[in-house]
């Protein structure tokens, strides 16, 4: 394709790199100022929804929200009560 249109320019070497330039921004302009905001709406990058409760510690004003039941051992598989705990291998 891009030799076909190589080919297809005329004017010489001058010509046909002017000729590209020239394409080449008309192509980035059509996508920039039709498709582009075409297509905006219809993705989903500026679909966000907060709450005032976001369920953050500390987002809400500062103060932390404690969880009131604390898992048990069962449910978490590592320790809770040292920092950088060397990992463990499963018996096998």
């Amino acid at each position: 394709m891009y030799a076909w249109i190589w080919r297809k320019l005329p004017f010489g070497l001058a010509g046909k790199l002017v000729g590209s330039l020239l394409l080449a921004a008309a192509t980035v302009a059509l996508l920039w100022l039709v498709v582009f905001p075409w297509a905006e709406p219809l993705l989903p990058f500026d679909d966000v929804q907060v709450t005032q409760d976001s369920g953050v510690p500390g987002g809400d004003g500062g103060e932390l929200t404690v969880p009131s039941v604390r898992p048990s051992e069962e449910d978490i598989p590592y320790n809770t009560e040292t920092n950088n705990a060397p990992p463990t291998t499963p018996n096998r």
